[in-house]
């Protein structure tokens, strides 16, 4: 007996003890809300466009981010909509809203709410993915810093180079063709990016309306075009009927938009722009018997 209750003395004092170490651990509980990153408000003003077209389900979201961050303004390009999208635009004491009945899309939206800007900082997003304060105060600060084109990285959202589609190929080979290899595949086509008033007024804002041009410009005009940071925007896109599929307008379109940007570098920079010409300088050298 006087064993069996040293036994289960040992247990009792042994659980007592481990009860008290996870007494000791603080609780987590689930209403607690983590805290929202801080970040530093803008020094210089910022000019927010989007280009709308029946958002209304995200807009009010989108406005109340930009809003946090302290923008001087918001230009809401609204074309096509036949929703509350108008309403909700209209609640914000700071939005300048510019109205086409039918839809003009979201490059030609973008280029006319640059024209209205005012600000030294143009922040371009999308009405459809709500982005939060926190992860747009980069782009700013960014240019802020002294670029001029602050891009999204893209890049590890995407899966390896042999299992990318036609457009990330194009992104790319303009890139390097313009001797930026380092950007990769990013480009003024994703949001969110943001431009200084120096780039605005050295691309042309009629240029924002085909991206990949404006970019090659600001390449070759000597213009600090940086990666900034990542925001996920491949997964929340919104679908569409014309952004669906392997071959779909959408994507149609912005290759086309490539091969203008390289008609372009080509007229600037000649049929090679950026790119070594080693094959044909060895054929001449065996030719010349070098």
């Amino acid at each position: 007996m006087r064993k069996r209750r040293r036994v289960l003395s040992s247990k009792q004092n042994r659980a007592s003890s481990i009860k008290k170490k996870r007494s000791s651990r603080p609780l987590l509980s689930r209403s607690v809300i983590p805290a929202t990153p801080k970040f530093d408000p803008p020094t210089r003003t910022v000019s927010a466009i989007l280009s709308v077209c029946n958002e209304e389900d995200s807009l009010e979201a989108v406005l109340h981010e930009l809003m946090k961050l302290q923008v001087h303004e918001i230009i809401l390009v609204m074309n096509g909509c036949t929703d509350r999208s108008y309403d909700i635009a209209r609640k914000v004491p700071i939005a300048k809203i510019i109205h086409y009945p039918d839809p003009i899309g979201h490059d030609v939206g973008r280029a006319i709410g640059a024209k209205m800007a005012v600000s030294d900082i143009l922040l371009f997003l999308d009405g459809d993915i709500p982005i939060p304060a926190h992860a747009l105060a980069p782009f700013v600060h960014a240019v802020q810093a002294g670029v001029d084109v602050a891009l999204n990285d893209i890049t590890p959202y995407l899966s390896t180079f042999d299992r990318r589609d036609a457009l990330s190929h194009c992104k790319e080979f303009l890139n390097r063709s313009l001797g930026r290899g380092d950007l990769k595949v990013n480009s003024m086509t994703a949001v969110p990016h943001a431009l200084s008033r120096r780039a605005l007024e050295t691309i042309g804002y009629p240029h924002l309306m085909v991206p990949p041009k404006a970019q090659a410009i600001a390449i070759m005009r000597g213009l600090r075009v940086e990666v900034c940071c990542s925001v996920n925007v491949i997964e929340r896109n919104k679908t569409r009927q014309i952004n669906v599929g392997h071959v779909n307008p959408v994507a149609e379109l912005i290759i086309g938009d490539h091969l203008e940007a390289i008609r372009e570098a080509i007229d600037v920079l000649g049929s090679r722009m950026s790119l070594p010409d080693h094959s044909r300088k060895r054929i001449a050298s065996r030719r010349n018997g070098r």
